[in-house]
């Protein structure tokens, strides 16, 4: 039986992985998570295609997919040695990101879960491309680990300007929070002056939610801080286990990547962020 401590609805999760050590180190956390929920793990590692390599040595891409077909077939063994039910997928694509994104559609699962980095493991503010593109064309929920992070949700931080897809953030947020013994966090970041009264007023908006919801709930406004930066230290400050976030900004820009702030937080959490996508 699932815990009561995992999260409702939860019984397909599509991990992708590149091989990197960021990624196994998502992997293993989705196996936990999978386990203690009941859930059912989707395993997609896709093998990117450079048509001019490939030609000219196929040779080599043979090996690398027998490799990696082996690579997937003993960690779907290991994984039924803990009880969790594994499918894996192989898949060769030039975009990794749409394949990934083709073989979401198929699945159609509770959540992605995903490394932050890819390959090449660049220490920068942005976080990876091929996560980003995932997250920002992607119409189901992705959950970002970093490597070391653990996948808990008792304290959760939620990151809100008040657009819409924040406003669905916290409502995802408020799901997870119910029937636990934690706390929820809600910031909203004042950059300027001129922004604190809609600041207090969102994050007025986010308490007077969370009480009705009989939720213990604590408002944070950080002020003369990059949005990133104050959320970001507020999750660090308040030790919380999951940041929670939209995927796009109040403009709502229809883009293939997801809005800036998002995107750096995820770039500079030390623990996983769940990012929500808006429905409709």
């Amino acid at each position: 039986m699932p815990s009561s401590k995992c999260p409702e609805n939860l019984k397909t999760i599509l991990v992708c992985s590149d091989g990197s050590e960021e990624s196994k180190a998502a992997l293993a956390q989705a196996l936990s998570l999978a386990k203690e929920c009941g859930s059912r793990i989707h395993l997609l590692q896709v093998v990117a295609i450079i048509p001019e390599f490939e030609a000219s040595a196929m040779d080599l891409m043979v090996l690398v997919g027998e490799e990696v077909s082996r690579q997937l077939a003993a960690t779907k063994a290991e994984a039924a040695a803990t009880g969790v039910d594994m499918e894996t997928r192989m898949s060769r694509g030039v975009s990794v990101a749409g394949t990934i994104l083709e073989e979401a559609e198929v699945v159609k699962p509770d959540l992605i879960l995903m490394g932050r980095y890819g390959r090449t493991g660049l220490e920068r503010l942005l976080v990876g491309s091929v996560t980003a593109r995932v997250i920002g064309q992607s119409p189901f929920n992705v959950l970002v680990v970093p490597k070391g992070a653990t996948i808990a949700f008792d304290r959760i931080l939620v990151g809100s300007d008040g657009s819409p897809y924040s406003e669905a953030a916290f409502a995802a947020a408020l799901d997870l929070a119910r029937g636990r013994e934690g706390k929820l966090f809600g910031v909203s970041v004042a950059a300027e002056e001129g922004e604190i009264p809609r600041a207090q007023e969102i994050v007025h908006r986010m308490m007077a939610a969370a009480n009705q919801a009989g939720m213990p709930f604590q408002g944070l406004m950080p002020q003369g801080v990059a949005a990133d930066h104050g959320i970001i230290q507020a999750a660090i400050k308040n030790e919380v286990d999951l940041i929670v976030m939209g995927s796009h900004g109040r403009t709502g820009l229809k883009r293939l990547l997801m809005g800036s702030v998002t995107e750096r937080v995820i770039g500079q959490s030390p623990c996983p962020v769940l990012v929500v996508k808006k429905k409709g």
